[in-house]
């Protein structure tokens, strides 16, 4: 019988794998959406990952702005712990279609000369934020 408490969606997952680049990333982020925002010893305990594995991937998708972090005031003696937070869907998604897009481009410039090459943008994603 399976615990109660989060609940993982393997599609889900292993989109946002495909944009994070690691399975980690991906189930911290997604258990942070979930959660709208979690301690580290949450994050180790909802994602059954490895402390270390946590703490490491945790400082690397803060300093890559996937995440922010809030410190919480603590009035007993000791280190402050903070509480981690998702950069909204929409901006994960908005970076990785930049980073497609200028690979797209980078490939379609190949066909005109070097002095072309910067300019030349045929390829434009853009991402609607509106519902419905």
């Amino acid at each position: 019988m399976r615990k109660a408490g989060f609940v993982r969606d393997k599609k889900i997952e292993r989109a946002v794998n495909d944009i994070l680049k690691s399975r980690a990333r991906s189930r911290i982020y997604i258990y942070l959406l979930a959660k709208n925002g979690a301690r580290t010893e949450e994050i180790i305990k909802g994602t059954r990952l490895h402390p270390s594995t946590v703490r490491e991937t945790l400082s690397k998708m803060h300093n890559n702005n996937q995440i922010y972090r809030k410190k919480i005031k603590n009035d007993s003696i000791g280190k402050n712990p903070y509480i981690f937070y998702p950069i909204s869907p929409i901006k994960l998604i908005k970076r990785h279609a930049k980073e497609i897009e200028d690979k797209l481009n980078k490939i379609a410039s190949l066909a005109f000369s070097r002095e072309k090459e910067n300019n030349y943008r045929p390829v434009e994603i853009n991402i609607n934020e509106e519902g419905g």
